[in-house]
């Protein structure tokens, strides 16, 4: 009888412990384990940068320069820089009375960095550091200083070279491949932030092809290694002592947040700013924009993908070629076009008279042509009767008359003029303007007032409106959309 109580008990807690588990999986449920991931292994504690840091600084320079610049004129020394009567006066005004007095001259300094890439004294920096200086000054990590020259610049990548002749043989820094960068990657910076000078910093890659507005071929790397002014121009070192990115922009509002032009990059542009001082890109001929998903969906497109060609320059590679307004341009020399930014910066790296394939789509079907790239050169009217404004849009359009063809020098009247944007509208959103021609809504070609009430009436302003309209000497393509 004692067996038979013992085993029932034993039975009980049994299945108490059963319920338990099964009632604390359905409470708390189990974490699900993670498999691959490659935990970083510090056995011995953190590791030192120092040794690595000792071999590279040598090949780290700061730079001081000095730029002249003239101060006010008469008028602004006389009225001060935002009295609104500067202008109506005039300059020639107060020297009737003064005299001619010469505009006095100012020297600004200011402190940037670099590195030497080469034993004969060529530096790679910023060319924002260097490019307006009247002189420059490269100090080396053993106290000697040098005179600088500019060999080559490019504003539109911000990066320059100068020269210094040291007569011995310098230390050089070891340019490595920025496209093997990973995010989560260690990274050291080395300049002269605020003049404190071989000042080093480190901490990982936050990001890679950041867009931040600074220019046509922006492809920044984004990290949280400490950069300051007077970083710039300055190079960012992965942990086998190579340079792979040449800092140059800081959020100066965030901290942690710090920008470096990859080191490809600039190795594509050393030998044309040796030999030419310049850089000379490919060029289609082509004005584009990003594909929305508005458009994507009203081009009968899967996803928002490509760069839109708004408009084809006359004459140029892309017209010579076939490509028109409204193709979306998806691969370029196979490689896939992912969207607009990535365009620009292969057709700049093509040298000029070659031929590229081009891939686009066109009314839903993929085609290739070829181009023969060219060289890239550096490069409102109202009307009088009013409509009755658009009320859901904040637009006001006519139609084009013989008049406003003249004045206007359009070489037909086809489509519609914007008279006036309300503000506040969708329309001021989208950023149409006065004078804008609209030529297509959505996919339907506007000839009149007519056509374009009509298509306006069956399209929907909450899926998003795309315009196509001409504005001066370009077109291009914007949404309507209800926020």
């Amino acid at each position: 009888m004692k067996n038979k109580g013992l085993l029932i008990t034993i039975l009980v807690l049994v299945a108490l412990v059963i319920g338990f588990g099964f009632l604390k999986d359905r409470i708390t449920p189990r974490t699900p384990v993670y498999e691959n991931i490659k935990p970083v292994a510090f056995d011995k504690g953190l590791p030192s940068l120092s040794g690595l840091v000792k071999s590279i600084k040598p090949c780290v320079v700061n730079i001081s320069t000095t730029m002249t610049i003239k101060g006010p004129d008469l008028s602004e020394r006389f009225m001060g820089p935002q009295n609104p009567f500067r202008d109506f006066f005039g300059n020639d005004f107060f020297e009737r009375f003064f005299g001619d007095i010469p505009r006095r001259e100012f020297k600004q300094r200011s402190l940037g960095s670099g590195f030497i890439i080469d034993k004969d004294g060529y530096i790679l920096t910023n060319n924002h550091v260097v490019g307006k200086a009247s002189s420059i000054k490269v100090k080396l990590t053993d106290g000697k200083e040098y005179d600088a020259k500019v060999i080559g610049k490019d504003a539109k990548t911000d990066i320059a070279l100068i020269k210094i002749n040291a007569k011995h043989d310098l230390p050089v820094a070891k340019l490595g491949d920025s496209d093997s960068l990973e995010v989560g990657d260690w990274v050291i910076a080395i300049g002269n932030p605020f003049g404190l000078e071989q000042t080093v910093t480190a901490g990982i890659v936050s990001a890679k092809g950041r867009v931040i507005g600074a220019g046509p071929y922006d492809d920044f790397i984004q990290t949280d290694a400490s950069i300051n002014p007077g970083n710039s121009g300055g190079p960012l070192f992965n942990l086998n002592g190579e340079v792979i990115g040449i800092n140059t922009a800081i959020v100066s509002t965030g901290q942690g947040i710090g920008f470096a032009i990859p080191i490809n990059m600039a190795k594509e542009m050393l030998q044309p700013l040796k030999s030419k001082g310049r850089v000379v890109r490919g060029s289609l001929g082509v004005r584009i924009q990003e594909v929305t998903p508005e458009i994507a969906r009203d081009f009968g497109l899967k996803e928002p993908e490509g760069a839109l060609v708004a408009d084809v320059i006359e004459g140029s590679p892309a017209e010579k070629a076939g490509i028109k307004s409204g193709d979306i341009i998806v691969a370029y020399n196979g490689k896939k076009i992912k969207n607009r930014d990535a365009l620009p910066r292969l057709v700049a790296a093509t040298e000029v008279g070659k031929k590229a394939k081009v891939t686009i789509i066109r009314d839903g079907k993929k085609m290739d042509l070829d181009v023969v790239i060219g060289e890239l050169k550096d490069e409102t009217v109202t009307a009088s009767r009013r409509q009755e404004v658009e009320k859901d849009y904040g637009l006001v359009v006519q139609n084009i008359t013989p008049d406003i063809a003249r004045h206007l020098k359009l070489k037909d009247q086809r489509g519609v003029i914007v008279t006036d944007v309300q503000p506040g509208s969708p329309a001021q959103d989208a950023d149409i303007r006065q004078g804008d021609i609209i030529i297509k809504v959505g996919r339907r070609t506007i000839k009149n007032i007519n056509d374009f009430k009509d298509a306006m009436k069956k399209s929907n302003i909450k899926e998003g409106i795309v315009i196509f309209l001409r504005r001066e000497n370009m077109t291009l393509y914007t949404v309507l959309r209800e926020e």
